[in-house]
């Protein structure tokens, strides 16, 4: 198991509590933890930590006044999980924070009786984590972001942005729950719109470059980046490699088309992480996860980054600028 280390690092550049040594924590004993349960390589993203601390702070909860919290990942090893949720329920920490769809998985096999708050793209009733959104009727509820309903949409607009393209290809990661039922919605939307979908797992760097290589053989029109978590540390590459092919792309994540992608549609996901921090508070003031319901997103974005448009040479249809909640110039 594998848990952050840079833990003085993310000190120095938040100005919060990390994952504190044993001897300062056996100090602070009174304050509720939060076990932040991740698999993201590195740190979490800052803007969705802020968040966070927002929807505590709502509450009346300061890190490092009132409450503490211990930031754990496995560094992009998704089996080893399981393990990290065990532990930090043998730690009783208060709350299990799960901010991807197989944390929150691991944490509810580990913690029967724990509350486990979570930020997900995929529905929890599908995956079996709550009975119903209104009354999840377990330990477990938070918010979700809707990337897997949202999956045929983002199809369907980088469809728009390319319409002449008969064949789209699709980065995704197979033994990723979160993207499992992402592909299965974007294979039922391919045919739907009669398009020929070409799905390449990709679980690392050499498997991005080869995938590249093998959809320009097969003459994919587009690319279409799925939401695993996984595929975040290699957005770089992936929009070198689609500039230096000449192919336009639809991100999930509007900060991926601020740094070169063509396209993306998704939640704002900072607000998911504000509305999670807040039922945490809530959860440390008493309440239980039976009695608040699963929220979803309700702010999405669509993003066009008119450089990137230009530098492939694509005229952008004027209805999708007039449907754009930003357009990068």
């Amino acid at each position: 198991m594998s848990i952050c280390l840079r833990r003085r690092e993310f000190i120095a550049g938040l100005g919060g509590t990390a994952a504190w040594p044993l001897a300062a924590k056996a100090q602070q004993q009174t304050k509720p933890t939060i076990g932040w349960l991740d698999y993201r390589p590195g740190l979490p993203p800052r803007d969705y930590i802020e968040a966070f601390r927002r929807g505590l702070a709502e509450i009346g909860f300061l890190e490092g006044r009132d409450v503490t919290v211990e930031y754990h990942t496995t560094e992009g090893h998704l089996q080893e999980l399981p393990a990290l949720a065990a532990d930090l329920v043998l730690r009783r920490v208060s709350v299990i924070f799960a901010p991807t769809t197989d944390s929150a998985l691991a944490a509810k096999a580990a913690a029967r009786t724990i509350p486990v708050v979570f930020v997900m793209a995929a529905d929890p009733v599908e995956l079996g984590l709550v009975t119903s959104l209104n009354r999840p009727a377990s330990n477990l509820t938070g918010a979700v972001s809707l990337g897997t309903e949202i999956a045929a949409k983002r199809l369907e607009l980088l469809h728009k942005l390319v319409p002449a393209t008969e064949s789209i290809a699709m980065l995704a990661r197979a033994d990723d729950s979160l993207s499992q039922v992402e592909t299965r919605n974007v294979q039922s939307a391919a045919r739907t719109l009669g398009l020929r979908l070409l799905l390449f797992n990709v679980t690392s760097d050499s498997d991005i470059a080869g995938a590249f290589a093998t959809l320009v053989e097969r003459q994919a029109g587009a690319v279409l980046v799925g939401i695993s978590v996984q595929l975040f540390p290699r957005f770089d590459q992936i929009i070198s490699l689609a500039a230096r092919y000449g192919l336009p792309t639809m991100f999930f994540f509007g900060s991926a088309v601020r740094e070169g992608g063509l396209s993306s549609f998704g939640p704002v996901l900072s607000e998911n992480y504000r509305l999670a921090g807040a039922y945490t508070g809530r959860i440390l003031k008493g309440e239980k996860p039976t009695d608040l319901p699963v929220q979803l997103a309700t702010r999405f974005e669509f993003v066009i980054n008119l450089k990137t448009a230009k530098a492939l040479r694509l005229e952008v249809p004027p209805l999708l600028f007039a449907l754009a909640d930003e357009v990068i110039e």
